[in-house]
């Protein structure tokens, strides 16, 4: 099975068409079809990962309590993407940026136990390249070829955190 008809298994559909715009934009900034793909193939594998040791009760207090930290700071972080993107004016590269590294911070915290330094370094590229502030300043750069998929992006992340999925 190739591993797209396997993150079909795991991923519902709009989780599905977020992470297809987040591969497209990550595509038209980099212009790389091979990197956009594996930051995509890192999101979800890490995610499954998270998901697994999880429902099989290996995360202590401690790191239950990074788990809780962490939803609260990545809830702020998609917040903070889809105020920046619906009001004008408002980005700030530096709080972005920020917020992605304690939220990668928080996360490297809570896969310590369980993870290879390979997964570890996984999870650095993704909120490396997402948490740059080059790239950010270029997505989030007005009347741009990145406005409409921003806007997608902003519009699934708002109803997936509606929903209850993120």
């Amino acid at each position: 099975m190739s591993s797209k008809t396997v993150a079909k298994v795991f991923i519902d559909e709009p989780t599905g068409q977020l992470l297809d715009n987040v591969y497209s934009l990550v595509k038209e900034y980099t212009s790389d079809k091979k990197d956009a793909e594996k930051i995509i193939k890192y999101i979800i594998k890490v995610t499954i990962k998270i998901a697994i040791a999880y429902r099989n009760d290996q995360f202590n207090g401690e790191e239950i309590s990074l788990i809780s930290d962490f939803k609260k700071k990545f809830r702020t972080l998609i917040m903070t993407i889809t105020s920046f993107v619906e009001v004008d004016f408002t980005f700030d590269s530096q709080y972005l940026s920020k917020l992605f590294l304690e939220c990668s911070t928080l996360l490297q915290q809570i896969l310590a136990r369980h993870t290879t330094e390979k997964t570890k370094g996984k999870v650095d590229r993704v909120f490396t390249l997402l948490g740059d502030q080059s790239f950010l300043e270029a997505v989030f750069k007005p009347d741009t070829n990145y406005s409409p998929l921003m806007s997608k992006i902003s519009k699934q992340l708002d109803e997936l955190m509606e929903s209850g999925t993120l």
